[in-house]
Formats: structure tokens, C-alpha cells, sequence
């Protein structure tokens, strides 16, 4: 997707009110629409067109959504957008994990939908999907990846090498859901298990970089499954984890 090219976004949902209603919403953004029924023209619909972004639905009538996440994965770094009745933790981590960049549950908000779609656009238009940049700001937090440096209203923050290492993960994948169990494998290895130890560390770091620890601008949570980068000014929400 180059610079002022409208993006395509391929809608992969077998209901057919749901596609009825996206489609003016869609319309409205400029987007061009490509729509896919089922997991075979899909597939057939992403290899051939290549979209910019995914907005799919996992129960699809001839297989399980998340085996295109799979194979698109191969070939392909679009923003993928999971669209789903299923509301179970595990359901929201295998999608992340596979390569999915964020994931709703049915009933949703349209404008929270379009709002998520833009962002992840945005993040693949300037290439953050593929090169995380090596430097990245947003509100007075600056994180600086190749000197290894991290300052808060230009105040040069003290983190320990792990605090580090989670909050640069977490900035080399914007506008994603990072699940516990990847920061476990990127920081400690294949054979760490221990969700809790991501916790605890988090929770040091917010100490260190939110104005209010209890209510992150910045290291915002999904519950139960990992953190994202805020994009933007943050949430003011109080979060848990």
C-alpha cells in the first residue's frame, strides 16, 4: 500500500447482515471493499488481491478462521482484525499468537471496528508491521530502540535490562496485542512459563513510566491475554494487570 492509495480490506464474515452493515461503514472510509463467504475464497480473495487489512470472522461454514490467519501469515504482514462470537481468553491468544494484530468480540461497535482497522492501516502503511522503527513516541514517552534509551518528558528513565527488553518488544509490534506468552519466549526463552513474572515486571515498569500506575496512558492491558503500545494518548480507564 503506497501513500495516497485507498487501502483494500478484504471482509471475511458468512452473515449476511453483518456484511450489509459494514459495507456503508467501509464505504465511508474510502476503503475498497473485497468480501469472502467462506475459508476457500478467502483464501483464493487474500493470495490473489493481497489486501491491505483483514477483518475476519473464525466460524466460517467450510473451516476455522484461523487457518487463514495461518497460511496468509506466510506471505503476508497485513494487519489482520479477528471478528468473532468467541469470547474465550484461549480463543483471543491462539488468534494473537498465530499472527492476528487484534481481535473483537460480537455484538461490537462499528466505529470501535473502523477505529481499529485505521490504526493497524496506519501502523502497515508506514511499514511498522514488517521494520519496527527504532524509534517511537507517543504522548511525553519516547523509546528509543538503537541506544537502548527510554525518557519521559525527555527524563532519561533508569529501567533494568528485563523492563527493557518487555517494553521494546512491546513497541516493536504497534498497534498489536503482544500475549504473555510471546514476551516469555522473546525475553526468557522457550522453556519460561510463568505469565506471573510478566505481571510483576509490567507493573515495575508502570511504577517507573505512567503518571498513574493504576490508570496506564501508555502500557495499556487486554485482559488476560498481553499488552499494546498506546497509540495515541492512551487510556484513562483503570486496568488490572
Amino acid at each position: 500500500m503506497s501513500a495516497g492509495t485507498a487501502p483494500t480490506v478484504l471482509l471475511v464474515e458468512d452473515e449476511v447482515s453483518i456484511r450489509r452493515a459494514l459495507r456503508p461503514a467501509i464505504a465511508s472510509q474510502s476503503w475498497t471493499l473485497l468480501e469472502a463467504e467462506t475459508l476457500g475464497a478467502a483464501v483464493a480473495v487474500a493470495a490473489s488481491h493481497l489486501p491491505d487489512a483483514i477483518v475476519l470472522d473464525l466460524g466460517l461454514p467450510d473451516g476455522d478462521g484461523l487457518e487463514l490467519i495461518r497460511r496468509v501469515r506466510t506471505w503476508s504482514e497485513a494487519p489482520i482484525l479477528v471478528l468473532s462470537a468467541r469470547d474465550q481468553t484461549r480463543d483471543k491468544i491462539h488468534a494473537l499468537d498465530l499472527g492476528a494484530d487484534d481481535y473483537l468480540t460480537k455484538p461490537f461497535s462499528v466505529p470501535e471496528l473502523l477505529a481499529r482497522v485505521r490504526v493497524a492501516l496506519r501502523r502497515y502503511r508506514a511499514g511498522a508491521a514488517t521494520n519496527a522503527a527504532p524509534a517511537w513516541s507517543v504522548g511525553e514517552l519516547h523509546i528509543d530502540l538503537a541506544r537502548h534509551e527510554v525518557r519521559l518528558a525527555g527524563v532519561p528513565l533508569r529501567l533494568t535490562p528485563i523492563e527493557f527488553r518487555i517494553l521494546a518488544e512491546i513497541a516493536r509490534h504497534p498497534g498489536k496485542v503482544v500475549t504473555h506468552g510471546h514476551l516469555l519466549r522473546a525475553v526468557w526463552g522457550p522453556h519460561r512459563d510463568e505469565p506471573h513474572v510478566v505481571r510483576v515486571h509490567v507493573a515495575n515498569l508502570r511504577r517507573k513510566l505512567e503518571p498513574s500506575p493504576s490508570r496506564p496512558r501508555y502500557l495499556l492491558t487486554e485482559p488476560g491475554v498481553g499488552y499494546r503500545i498506546a497509540d495515541g494518548p492512551g487510556l484513562d480507564a483503570p486496568e488490572r494487570g
